[in-house]
Protein backbone atom coordinates (compact mmCIF):
# COMPACT_ATOMS: atom_id res chain seq x y z
CA UNK A 1 0.00 0.00 0.00
CA UNK A 2 1.37 3.44 -1.05
CA UNK A 3 2.17 5.74 1.93
CA UNK A 4 0.13 8.76 1.70
CA UNK A 5 3.29 10.89 1.58
CA UNK A 6 4.43 10.32 -2.26
CA UNK A 7 7.52 8.25 -1.29
CA UNK A 8 9.74 10.18 -3.83
CA UNK A 9 12.89 10.61 -0.77
CA UNK A 10 15.13 8.13 1.00
CA UNK A 11 14.36 9.41 4.50
CA UNK A 12 16.91 9.09 7.47
CA UNK A 13 14.43 7.90 10.60
CA UNK A 14 15.24 11.16 12.21
CA UNK A 15 12.43 13.14 13.14
CA UNK A 16 13.20 16.56 14.57
CA UNK A 17 10.47 18.93 16.21
CA UNK A 18 12.14 22.81 16.99
CA UNK A 19 15.57 24.05 15.25
CA UNK A 20 18.03 26.62 17.22
CA UNK A 21 20.85 28.27 15.63
CA UNK A 22 22.84 25.30 14.39
CA UNK A 23 20.93 22.49 16.15
CA UNK A 24 18.29 20.57 15.69
CA UNK A 25 15.70 18.86 18.57
CA UNK A 26 14.56 15.35 17.91
CA UNK A 27 11.30 14.29 19.49
CA UNK A 28 12.82 12.52 22.51
CA UNK A 29 15.33 15.68 22.99
CA UNK A 30 18.27 14.80 21.60
CA UNK A 31 20.14 17.41 20.11
CA UNK A 32 22.09 17.45 16.56
CA UNK A 33 24.13 19.40 14.71
CA UNK A 34 22.99 20.19 11.90
CA UNK A 35 25.88 20.72 9.16
CA UNK A 36 23.36 20.78 6.25
CA UNK A 37 20.86 24.30 7.55
CA UNK A 38 18.42 22.33 5.14
CA UNK A 39 20.99 21.59 1.87
CA UNK A 40 21.87 25.53 1.97
CA UNK A 41 18.54 27.05 3.14
CA UNK A 42 18.93 28.04 6.43
CA UNK A 43 21.01 31.12 5.97
CA UNK A 44 20.94 32.11 9.55
CA UNK A 45 20.10 29.12 11.11
CA UNK A 46 17.11 27.96 12.82
CA UNK A 47 14.78 30.19 14.37
CA UNK A 48 16.92 32.76 13.80
CA UNK A 49 15.11 35.51 15.98
CA UNK A 50 14.91 38.66 13.39
CA UNK A 51 13.20 36.26 11.07
CA UNK A 52 10.89 35.01 13.24
CA UNK A 53 9.91 38.40 14.43
CA UNK A 54 9.55 40.17 10.65
CA UNK A 55 7.84 37.07 9.29
CA UNK A 56 5.37 37.22 12.51
CA UNK A 57 4.56 40.83 11.73
CA UNK A 58 3.88 40.67 8.09
CA UNK A 59 1.81 37.70 9.18
CA UNK A 60 -0.34 40.24 11.31
CA UNK A 61 -0.89 42.63 8.47
CA UNK A 62 -1.44 40.53 4.98
CA UNK A 63 0.04 37.34 3.86
CA UNK A 64 -0.82 37.18 0.11
CA UNK A 65 -1.72 39.50 -2.18
CA UNK A 66 -2.18 38.42 -6.11
CA UNK A 67 0.18 39.95 -8.57
CA UNK A 68 -2.76 41.54 -10.05
CA UNK A 69 -1.48 44.39 -7.34
CA UNK A 70 1.70 46.20 -6.47
CA UNK A 71 3.43 44.21 -3.45
CA UNK A 72 5.42 46.43 -1.47
CA UNK A 73 7.99 43.98 0.33
CA UNK A 74 8.37 42.50 -3.19
CA UNK A 75 9.41 45.87 -4.92
CA UNK A 76 11.95 46.53 -1.16
CA UNK A 77 13.31 43.04 -1.76
CA UNK A 78 13.85 43.92 -5.92
CA UNK A 79 15.18 47.02 -5.29
CA UNK A 80 17.79 45.22 -2.43
CA UNK A 81 18.61 42.85 -5.10
CA UNK A 82 19.09 45.21 -7.94
CA UNK A 83 21.34 47.93 -5.51
CA UNK A 84 23.51 44.58 -4.68
CA UNK A 85 24.11 42.89 -7.97
CA UNK A 86 24.80 43.09 -11.84
CA UNK A 87 21.02 42.78 -11.87
CA UNK A 88 18.12 45.53 -13.45
CA UNK A 89 15.71 43.25 -12.58
CA UNK A 90 14.31 40.52 -10.92
CA UNK A 91 11.14 37.88 -10.77
CA UNK A 92 10.14 36.08 -7.94
CA UNK A 93 9.25 32.36 -7.59
CA UNK A 94 8.77 30.11 -4.97
CA UNK A 95 11.97 27.86 -5.73
CA UNK A 96 14.79 27.13 -8.03
CA UNK A 97 13.46 24.73 -10.16
CA UNK A 98 10.96 27.48 -11.03
CA UNK A 99 13.85 30.18 -11.51
CA UNK A 100 15.66 27.57 -14.08
CA UNK A 101 12.05 27.26 -15.99
CA UNK A 102 12.37 30.72 -16.38
CA UNK A 103 15.92 31.53 -17.41
CA UNK A 104 14.84 29.19 -19.89
CA UNK A 105 12.31 31.14 -21.23
CA UNK A 106 13.85 34.19 -20.77
CA UNK A 107 16.73 33.38 -22.90
CA UNK A 108 14.64 31.83 -25.57
CA UNK A 109 12.08 34.99 -26.02
CA UNK A 110 15.55 37.27 -25.90
CA UNK A 111 16.88 35.60 -29.11
CA UNK A 112 12.83 35.50 -31.11
CA UNK A 113 12.85 39.04 -30.05
CA UNK A 114 16.10 39.27 -31.84
CA UNK A 115 14.51 38.17 -34.58
CA UNK A 116 17.02 34.94 -34.02
CA UNK A 117 14.58 32.15 -33.12
CA UNK A 118 16.73 29.50 -34.22
CA UNK A 119 19.44 30.20 -31.23
CA UNK A 120 17.57 27.93 -29.06
CA UNK A 121 20.33 25.52 -27.35
CA UNK A 122 21.50 26.20 -24.37
CA UNK A 123 24.99 24.22 -23.00
CA UNK A 124 25.01 22.96 -19.77
CA UNK A 125 27.44 20.38 -18.05
CA UNK A 126 28.26 16.93 -17.08
CA UNK A 127 27.41 16.97 -13.21
CA UNK A 128 24.74 20.03 -13.19
CA UNK A 129 21.85 20.28 -11.24
CA UNK A 130 19.12 22.54 -11.84
CA UNK A 131 15.99 21.48 -10.24
CA UNK A 132 13.24 18.42 -11.02
CA UNK A 133 10.89 20.31 -13.80
CA UNK A 134 11.14 18.68 -17.34
CA UNK A 135 13.72 22.03 -18.29
CA UNK A 136 15.40 20.94 -15.20
CA UNK A 137 16.36 17.58 -16.38
CA UNK A 138 16.82 17.82 -19.22
CA UNK A 139 19.35 20.35 -18.24
CA UNK A 140 20.96 18.45 -16.50
CA UNK A 141 20.91 15.20 -18.97
CA UNK A 142 21.83 12.84 -16.41
CA UNK A 143 20.10 9.47 -16.89
CA UNK A 144 19.89 9.16 -13.23
CA UNK A 145 17.79 12.23 -13.42
CA UNK A 146 15.87 11.95 -17.11
CA UNK A 147 15.12 8.16 -17.32
CA UNK A 148 11.48 7.42 -17.18
CA UNK A 149 10.26 10.91 -17.91
CA UNK A 150 10.98 11.03 -21.72
CA UNK A 151 10.08 13.11 -24.36
CA UNK A 152 12.20 15.75 -22.95
CA UNK A 153 12.53 18.66 -23.63
CA UNK A 154 14.94 19.61 -26.71
CA UNK A 155 17.76 22.09 -27.08
CA UNK A 156 20.22 21.80 -24.37
CA UNK A 157 23.94 20.56 -25.35
CA UNK A 158 25.61 18.53 -22.90
CA UNK A 159 28.93 19.34 -22.41
CA UNK A 160 31.62 17.26 -20.07
CA UNK A 161 32.53 19.32 -17.21
CA UNK A 162 35.87 20.86 -17.33
CA UNK A 163 36.34 20.11 -21.16
CA UNK A 164 37.57 23.61 -22.72
CA UNK A 165 38.16 22.56 -26.35
CA UNK A 166 34.62 20.89 -26.30
CA UNK A 167 33.25 24.22 -24.81
CA UNK A 168 34.85 26.10 -27.50
CA UNK A 169 33.86 24.25 -30.25
CA UNK A 170 30.14 24.10 -29.46
CA UNK A 171 30.14 27.65 -29.11
CA UNK A 172 30.64 27.70 -32.69
CA UNK A 173 27.37 26.57 -33.40
CA UNK A 174 24.83 29.26 -34.82
CA UNK A 175 22.04 28.00 -32.86
CA UNK A 176 23.59 27.96 -29.22
CA UNK A 177 22.15 30.97 -27.56
CA UNK A 178 23.00 30.79 -23.68
CA UNK A 179 25.35 28.88 -21.65
CA UNK A 180 23.90 27.54 -18.03
CA UNK A 181 26.41 27.11 -15.27
CA UNK A 182 27.14 26.71 -11.81
CA UNK A 183 29.73 28.48 -10.51
CA UNK A 184 30.04 25.81 -8.04
CA UNK A 185 28.45 22.30 -8.17
CA UNK A 186 26.56 21.35 -5.33
CA UNK A 187 24.60 18.30 -6.54
CA UNK A 188 27.31 17.16 -8.74
CA UNK A 189 30.01 17.15 -5.74
CA UNK A 190 31.18 20.38 -4.57
CA UNK A 191 33.07 21.10 -8.04
CA UNK A 192 34.66 24.88 -8.14
CA UNK A 193 34.67 26.50 -11.69
CA UNK A 194 38.05 28.10 -11.15
CA UNK A 195 38.03 32.23 -11.26
CA UNK A 196 39.60 32.36 -14.99
CA UNK A 197 37.44 29.74 -16.34
CA UNK A 198 34.43 31.86 -15.61
CA UNK A 199 36.16 34.62 -16.99
CA UNK A 200 37.26 32.77 -20.34
CA UNK A 201 33.69 32.02 -20.59
CA UNK A 202 32.81 35.23 -20.25
CA UNK A 203 34.72 36.43 -22.91
CA UNK A 204 33.55 33.72 -25.22
CA UNK A 205 30.16 34.47 -24.77
CA UNK A 206 30.45 37.91 -25.59
CA UNK A 207 32.84 37.70 -28.06
CA UNK A 208 30.11 35.04 -29.86
CA UNK A 209 26.93 37.29 -28.11
CA UNK A 210 25.92 34.42 -25.83
CA UNK A 211 23.88 34.63 -22.61
CA UNK A 212 25.32 33.85 -19.82
CA UNK A 213 23.06 32.15 -17.16
CA UNK A 214 24.41 31.14 -13.57
CA UNK A 215 22.96 28.93 -11.20
CA UNK A 216 23.47 30.32 -7.81
CA UNK A 217 20.24 28.45 -6.20
CA UNK A 218 22.72 26.93 -3.57
CA UNK A 219 26.06 28.65 -3.91
CA UNK A 220 24.49 32.39 -3.54
CA UNK A 221 23.19 34.24 -0.51
CA UNK A 222 27.09 34.63 0.73
CA UNK A 223 27.26 31.10 0.67
CA UNK A 224 31.01 31.39 -0.45
CA UNK A 225 32.07 34.44 1.23
CA UNK A 226 30.77 36.95 -1.17
CA UNK A 227 27.16 37.47 -1.94
CA UNK A 228 26.65 35.09 -4.80
CA UNK A 229 29.89 33.22 -6.04
CA UNK A 230 30.59 34.50 -9.21
CA UNK A 231 31.32 37.76 -7.69
CA UNK A 232 35.32 35.96 -6.57
CA UNK A 233 36.02 36.20 -10.47
CA UNK A 234 35.37 39.65 -11.15
CA UNK A 235 32.43 38.78 -13.45
CA UNK A 236 28.88 39.00 -14.30
CA UNK A 237 26.09 37.20 -15.99
CA UNK A 238 23.22 38.45 -17.63
CA UNK A 239 20.47 35.59 -16.13
CA UNK A 240 20.92 34.62 -12.46
CA UNK A 241 19.06 32.19 -10.74
CA UNK A 242 18.54 32.40 -7.00
CA UNK A 243 16.73 30.17 -4.12
CA UNK A 244 17.13 28.23 -1.06
CA UNK A 245 19.40 30.74 1.30
CA UNK A 246 17.24 33.78 -0.16
CA UNK A 247 14.50 32.84 1.95
CA UNK A 248 16.16 31.56 4.65
CA UNK A 249 14.09 28.75 5.37
CA UNK A 250 10.82 30.57 4.00
CA UNK A 251 10.08 29.09 0.30
CA UNK A 252 11.74 32.10 -2.17
CA UNK A 253 13.21 31.92 -5.48
CA UNK A 254 13.89 34.40 -8.27
CA UNK A 255 15.81 35.35 -11.20
CA UNK A 256 17.89 38.37 -11.46
CA UNK A 257 18.77 39.54 -15.23
CA UNK A 258 19.91 42.43 -16.98
CA UNK A 259 17.38 45.11 -18.62
CA UNK A 260 19.05 43.69 -22.21
CA UNK A 261 18.32 39.85 -21.24
CA UNK A 262 15.18 40.57 -19.60
CA UNK A 263 13.62 42.34 -22.54
CA UNK A 264 11.13 40.15 -23.74
CA UNK A 265 9.79 39.28 -20.84
CA UNK A 266 6.83 41.33 -21.34
CA UNK A 267 3.16 41.57 -20.17
CA UNK A 268 1.98 37.88 -19.83
CA UNK A 269 4.85 35.98 -20.88
CA UNK A 270 5.22 34.95 -17.29
CA UNK A 271 3.66 34.82 -13.88
CA UNK A 272 3.03 33.31 -10.46
CA UNK A 273 0.95 32.81 -7.95
CA UNK A 274 2.82 32.69 -4.64
CA UNK A 275 6.36 34.04 -6.30
CA UNK A 276 6.61 37.34 -4.62
CA UNK A 277 4.60 37.05 -1.91
CA UNK A 278 4.27 39.45 1.19
CA UNK A 279 5.27 36.36 4.12
CA UNK A 280 8.53 35.37 1.63
CA UNK A 281 9.45 38.97 0.18
CA UNK A 282 9.57 40.48 3.80
CA UNK A 283 11.85 37.71 4.92
CA UNK A 284 13.90 37.76 2.01
CA UNK A 285 14.39 41.12 2.90
CA UNK A 286 15.36 40.67 6.35
CA UNK A 287 17.91 37.86 5.16
CA UNK A 288 19.18 40.35 2.53
CA UNK A 289 19.71 43.03 5.47
CA UNK A 290 22.05 40.31 7.13
CA UNK A 291 24.23 38.82 4.19
CA UNK A 292 24.72 41.51 2.01
CA UNK A 293 26.69 42.94 5.08
CA UNK A 294 30.21 43.17 4.70
CA UNK A 295 31.27 42.56 7.85
CA UNK A 296 28.68 39.46 8.11
CA UNK A 297 30.38 38.09 4.32
CA UNK A 298 33.84 38.95 6.58
CA UNK A 299 33.08 36.43 9.19
CA UNK A 300 31.49 33.91 6.71
CA UNK A 301 35.18 34.17 5.18
CA UNK A 302 37.47 33.64 8.63
CA UNK A 303 34.43 30.62 9.99
CA UNK A 304 35.12 29.07 6.41
CA UNK A 305 39.14 29.38 7.28
CA UNK A 306 38.26 27.86 10.42
CA UNK A 307 36.34 24.90 9.30
CA UNK A 308 38.80 24.30 5.89
CA UNK A 309 41.70 24.15 8.49
CA UNK A 310 40.00 21.44 10.80
CA UNK A 311 38.39 19.10 8.35
CA UNK A 312 42.06 19.46 6.41
CA UNK A 313 43.12 18.29 9.96
CA UNK A 314 40.60 15.45 10.00
CA UNK A 315 41.96 14.10 7.01
CA UNK A 316 45.08 13.84 7.66
CA UNK A 317 44.12 11.90 10.77
CA UNK A 318 42.11 9.45 8.61
CA UNK A 319 43.78 9.49 5.67
CA UNK A 320 42.55 5.55 5.22
CA UNK A 321 38.66 7.23 4.90
CA UNK A 322 39.05 10.16 2.94
CA UNK A 323 41.18 12.00 -0.12
CA UNK A 324 40.80 15.86 1.07
CA UNK A 325 38.51 18.83 1.57
CA UNK A 326 37.57 20.78 -1.55
CA UNK A 327 34.87 23.88 -2.06
CA UNK A 328 34.71 27.95 -1.33
CA UNK A 329 33.54 29.37 1.42
CA UNK A 330 30.84 27.48 3.71
CA UNK A 331 30.05 25.02 0.50
CA UNK A 332 32.56 22.25 1.74
CA UNK A 333 33.12 18.86 0.48
CA UNK A 334 34.81 16.09 2.34
CA UNK A 335 36.04 13.56 -1.06
CA UNK A 336 35.61 9.67 0.59
CA UNK A 337 37.47 6.46 0.44
CA UNK A 338 34.84 5.01 1.86
CA UNK A 339 30.90 5.01 0.94
CA UNK A 340 29.81 8.66 1.74
CA UNK A 341 26.61 7.13 2.90
CA UNK A 342 28.67 5.29 5.62
CA UNK A 343 30.08 8.38 6.55
CA UNK A 344 26.74 10.55 7.04
CA UNK A 345 25.48 7.04 8.43
CA UNK A 346 27.94 7.41 10.98
CA UNK A 347 27.60 10.78 11.80
CA UNK A 348 23.61 10.56 12.76
CA UNK A 349 25.16 8.11 15.25
CA UNK A 350 27.46 10.72 16.42
CA UNK A 351 24.43 13.49 16.09
CA UNK A 352 25.86 15.53 13.34
CA UNK A 353 23.83 15.85 10.04
CA UNK A 354 26.10 16.24 6.83
CA UNK A 355 24.79 14.91 3.29
CA UNK A 356 26.00 13.54 0.31
CA UNK A 357 26.65 14.31 -3.14
CA UNK A 358 28.00 12.78 -6.30
CA UNK A 359 31.28 11.70 -6.83
CA UNK A 360 31.68 10.25 -3.37
CA UNK A 361 31.32 13.57 -1.45
CA UNK A 362 29.99 14.49 1.56
CA UNK A 363 28.54 17.85 1.68
CA UNK A 364 28.47 20.42 4.96
CA UNK A 365 26.55 23.59 4.43
CA UNK A 366 25.94 25.18 7.92
CA UNK A 367 24.56 28.40 8.58
CA UNK A 368 26.75 31.09 7.57
CA UNK A 369 26.59 32.93 11.11
CA UNK A 370 27.47 29.08 13.05
CA UNK A 371 29.39 29.52 16.13
CA UNK A 372 33.13 28.80 16.40
CA UNK A 373 32.16 26.64 18.83
CA UNK A 374 29.91 24.62 16.67
CA UNK A 375 32.14 24.32 14.22
CA UNK A 376 34.79 22.74 16.27
CA UNK A 377 31.96 20.23 18.20
CA UNK A 378 30.95 19.41 14.06
CA UNK A 379 34.47 18.05 13.29
CA UNK A 380 35.18 16.40 16.43
CA UNK A 381 31.54 14.54 16.38
CA UNK A 382 32.64 14.08 12.58
CA UNK A 383 36.43 12.49 13.80
CA UNK A 384 34.33 10.10 16.09
CA UNK A 385 32.15 9.00 13.45
CA UNK A 386 35.11 8.58 11.45
CA UNK A 387 36.77 6.51 14.43
CA UNK A 388 33.92 3.91 14.01
CA UNK A 389 34.10 3.58 10.85
CA UNK A 390 37.42 2.42 11.36
CA UNK A 391 36.13 0.03 14.18
CA UNK A 392 34.07 -1.48 11.79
Amino acid sequence: MIPSVLPTYNRAPLHFTRGEGSWLIARDGTRYLDMTSGIAVNALGHAHPDLVRVLTEQAGRIWHLSNLYDIPQQQALADALVDKTFADTAFFTNSGTEACELAVKMARKYWHEKEQPDRVKIITFSGSFHGRSTAAIAASGSEKMTKGFGPLLPGFVHLEFGDHDALRAAMQDPQVGAVLLEPVQGEGGIRVVPDQCLKGLRDLCDKTGTLLILDEVQCGMGRTGRLFAHEWAGITPDIMMVAKGIGGGFPLGAVLATEAAAAGMVAGTHGSTYGGNPLGCAVGLEVMRHVADPDFLDAVNRKAGLLRQRLEGLVATHPDLFEGVRGLGLMLGLKCKVPNTDLVKAGHARHVLTVGAADNVVRLLPALNIPDSDIAEAVARLDGAAAQLKAG
